[in-house]
């Protein structure tokens, strides 16, 4: 074969190779800091350990929302960094497309504060669920300064939520207060208990196991040396001549 049948050869080769197209999870821009990601995982872990009984809501970080009218992809669509639909199948999604979800739209959002998201997400983005998508609850936080902000949709517009004692603002759509805690976003319930990871149940649970464990073994002690105390004493009567069991 000559160098010109071989070049031949591999550009008809690569003519007919096919890419498949393209099917991103997100049409949003990636996430911009390891802190970002950690941060968006961990609220999802703790909403989906508190409700693991639960099997009618639909919860997800960085997923596309497809909400075009026209049921076009390439047309209006937005990526939350969270967000989570009430009174919906459980299942996994690439996406979330409002006309194939009978027309659910997020119950609650949640934007990660950026350098280059901060405008967008306090303009832009505030104004889209508010008329558009009319998502009753909306929050944003930024992990590096600690902003945080809530706000719950009134007579068609978003009222800032005010803060608990504890700087914390309460989501009617989830039941749940959130507030910072060790620097991130967490949630608490109403009774002000912070929301755990499966992690960190699994590690109270043994620590009140450990507890348990240490009161009783604490409790044995305890009765042996009372029982230690009443032998000495049932001795000492007996060289005073008292039977100790006639006292």
């Amino acid at each position: 074969m000559t160098l010109t049948q071989e070049k031949g050869t591999s550009q008809d080769l690569t003519e007919r190779v096919i890419f498949p197209p393209g099917d991103l999870y997100s049409d949003e821009p990636p996430l911009e800091t390891e802190l970002h990601l950690r941060q968006i995982i961990l609220l999802l872990k703790c909403l989906e350990w508190l409700w693991r009984d639960k099997n009618d809501f639909y919860v997800a970080g960085n997923l596309t929302i497809y909400y075009s009218d026209r049921k076009r992809k390439n047309e209006n669509f937005r990526g939350p960094d969270l967000f989570v639909v009430l009174d919906t199948e459980q299942k996994t999604r690439k996406s979330w497309v409002v006309w194939e979800e009978e027309g659910k739209y997020p119950n609650f959002i949640l934007e990660i504060l950026s350098d280059s998201t901060a405008k967008i997400d306090r303009g832009l983005k505030k104004k889209l669920y508010q008329d558009t998508f009319r998502t009753p609850d909306y929050f944003w936080f930024d992990p590096y300064t600690s902003e945080f902000a809530g706000f719950h949709l009134v007579d068609g517009k978003y009222e800032p939520l005010e803060a608990n004692e504890k700087g914390q603002l309460w989501s009617q759509q989830l039941g749940l207060y959130l507030g910072i805690e060790g620097g991130l976003l967490r949630f608490f319930t109403e009774e002000g208990e912070l929301v755990p990871t499966p992690e960190e149940d699994a590690q109270s649970e043994q620590q009140q196991k450990e507890i348990a464990q240490q009161q009783k073994e604490s409790e044995r002690q305890q009765k042996e040396i009372a029982q230690q105390k009443a032998e000495r004493l049932a001795a000492k009567l007996r060289e005073l001549n008292i039977d100790p069991d006639t006292i």
